[in-house]
């Protein structure tokens, strides 16, 4: 795993007492509920979100990208951080604009 803990650390927990065993500890455990509050952390501050996310296995990470709901507030920006997710994990179609290449 070619995860930086110690920068992902910074951008998305800088605001928490966390260490790098503390996310290992989530990513290992059974505890579905820490599962998703790391994955919506790494989803939404992570400066390398794709490489971050590969912290999860295969299997939690489909689940949590499938599962996952764009909240209202902030919409536009977590919806984009999403389909870029889907995109490079799950060969799902890109859906914002922006994104998509001209032919």
């Amino acid at each position: 795993m070619s995860v930086n803990i110690k920068r992902l650390l910074k951008d998305c927990f800088w605001e928490y007492n966390f260490d790098s065993n503390d996310i290992m500890e989530i990513v290992n455990g059974d505890d579905w509920n820490k599962k998703v509050f790391l994955f919506e952390k790494i989803l939404l501050n992570s400066t390398k979100m794709i490489n971050d996310l590969k912290i999860f296995d295969k299997d939690d990470l489909h689940r949590l990208i499938n599962e996952y709901k764009v909240p209202r507030f902030n919409y536009k920006f977590a919806f984009k951080r999403k389909n870029i997710a889907e995109v490079y994990f799950l060969g799902k179609k890109v859906l914002v604009n922006e994104l998509k290449w001209v032919a």
